[in-house]
């Protein structure tokens, strides 16, 4: 079996934990759910050579596992830091851009208080994951980006606009 079709392999596998993800409304199993996915992402992306989304999703693996026992602004920070530091050593033009720019959202999200406001965050962040996958020939997690956002989006109904729902961002 090539790398490549590996890579698109782990990446299907991730497509489950993602889409499960977001059905959950406790924001512990949400995060343990993108903490799977970012470890078989994470390994699609070196099989494709592209080390800069590689590295960062190794950052998101650890920045969920972390965001499961806190929400601290400060550990958000670092996971920020981090993540410019992985694209500055690894950079590959606008791949590593499109890539730091998702991973951003993705972060604050993942340190969010609330499942609404990580929710939303991570609807953001997804949108510049979406076009990376594309510019890094990767269909099948295209595929999965999109499957994610509208897992997101299908738990943002049932949760906040189905029952109207007041609660902050």
């Amino acid at each position: 079996m090539s790398f490549y079709i590996l890579s698109q392999v782990l990446v299907g596998i991730a497509i489950m934990f993602d889409i499960l993800s977001f059905q959950f409304k406790e924001r512990k199993r949400i995060v343990q759910c993108l903490f799977v996915s970012g470890v078989l992402i994470s390994s699609h992306f070196f099989l494709l050579g592209h080390y800069t989304a590689g590295f960062l999703m190794l950052v998101a693996t650890l920045r969920y596992l972390t965001s499961v026992f806190t929400t601290s602004s400060k550990a958000m920070w670092v996971f920020l830091s981090m993540a410019v530091l992985v694209t500055v050593f690894t950079y590959e033009g606008a791949l590593s851009l499109l890539s730091l720019t998702g991973t951003m959202f993705h972060t604050a999200g993942a340190f969010s208080k609330h499942d609404k406001r990580l929710r939303l965050l991570m609807i953001v962040g997804t949108l510049f994951w979406i076009p990376h996958n594309y510019l890094a020939s990767s269909p099948v997690a295209v595929v999965m980006e999109l499957l994610f956002l509208s897992s997101n989006l299908v738990g943002f109904y049932r949760h906040y606009l189905r029952k109207q729902s007041p609660l902050p961002i």
